[in-house]
């Protein structure tokens, strides 16, 4: 099967060119102030998610990092990263992790290994991470300078943050440097810890720590099935569109995104994936009408840019000629948490099933 690196090298050309960070940093979700949602359990759903005529927002709770420890870290180790380079990683007592959604350092954070952390990403804003000094600037854009000044022994990073030169440039000073996977999607949440907990010499640790999170993923998915529409034909039709106003920049996620995975994930119909949407791609008007979403699933920040929900539809006059549309039913969330696809995906799952099923009590 097809994976989406050449897509996901495509997202993060947009991101850094268009959007996350010509919108400037999106606090993670649980650090900004804003009230996380709260539980799924704790609220009562809709009888039917289409009635509800409304934008709702998800804020994901900010779980505090459980660490494994148990298994003991063995050094050196010499690993292929994503890119088919050969890396040796002889010591990791100072680890930088690099990514747009913040997801390496958590894992790192949750493999027990946080206290090696010796700076972060502007996404890596957990409370346990937050008081580390930031090596991007600009919102997600890399700063060599102040990378080498936290003499890192080991980076691990994919392609989601550039300039690609500055990854080069850390390389070439004799820092190893391993590029993890970048495509991300609910189930792929167990392979990328597993790359991070294999480059950094806790393997065992890594495996319990997949094991947790896809556990966690799958009782999250149980608990949404049992207040979707059990009748497929009732089920909410979803779409995942990527918006930055300020640049012009309309695309529309389907399959092979990520975003199909968490909307199955929600119970909800992939509706970009039904008209055969692969990838990314700039929308269509005669798209959005086909499609006929019932939801919208967008970032935050993406939103704001178009002036929210009247400005989306001033901004795409087609959604207007949509279920979506006609009942301003848009979900937004976090942009460097939507997609994130991490050891939090259960918690980022919780919260939009109550932005989708319960949107009354996001606030």
């Amino acid at each position: 099967m097809m994976r989406a690196r050449h897509f996901v090298a495509a997202v993060t050309v947009l991101a850094v060119a268009f959007g996350l960070t010509a919108c400037g940093a999106d606090a993670p979700s649980g650090t900004s102030g804003a009230p996380a949602t709260p539980p799924l359990s704790e609220v009562t759903p809709l009888g039917d998610p289409l009635e509800w005529e409304g934008p709702s927002t998800a804020v994901a709770a900010s779980a505090a990092i459980d660490p494994i420890v148990d298994g003991a870290q063995v050094l050196p180790v010499t690993v292929t990263d994503s890119q088919g380079t050969s890396v040796t990683v002889a010591d990791a007592s100072r680890i930088l992790t690099l990514d747009i959604y913040g997801s390496l350092s958590r894992i790192v954070f949750e493999l027990g290994l946080g206290a090696s952390v010796v700076a972060r990403d502007t996404s890596s804003g957990f409370a346990e991470a937050a008081a580390l000094p930031v090596v991007t600037e600009n919102g997600h854009d890399l700063n060599a300078e102040a990378i080498l000044e936290a003499a890192p022994t080991v980076i691990l990073t994919d392609t989601s943050l550039g300039p690609w030169d500055t990854i080069l440039q850390l390389r070439d000073a004799g820092i190893p440097v391993v590029v993890v996977d970048s495509h991300r999607s609910l189930e792929s949440v167990g392979s990328l810890i597993g790359q991070v907990g294999t480059a950094l010499g806790v393997p065992e640790r890594a495996e319990a720590l997949a094991a947790r999170s896809d556990a966690a993923v799958a009782e999250k998915i149980a608990q949404i099935a049992a207040v979707a529409p059990a009748d497929p034909e009732q089920r909410l039709r979803m779409m995942f569109l990527y918006v930055r106003g300020q640049s012009g920049v309309y695309y529309l996620f389907g399959e092979e995104s990520g975003a199909d995975s968490l909307i199955r994930a929600l119970g909800g119909v992939d509706v970009a994936g039904e008209i055969g949407w692969k990838g990314m791609r700039p929308v269509t008007d005669e798209a959005l009408v086909d499609a006929n979403p019932d939801l919208l699933i967008m970032m935050t920040k993406g939103l704001e840019s178009v002036g929210g929900v009247d400005g989306l539809v001033d901004h795409l006059p087609a959604i207007a000629q949509t279920d979506a549309g006609r009942n301003r039913r848009v979900v937004d969330m976090s942009d460097t948490t939507v997609l994130s696809f991490g050891p939090a995906s259960a918690e980022v799952l919780d919260a939009l099933a109550v932005a989708v099923y319960a949107p009354g009590a996001t606030g």
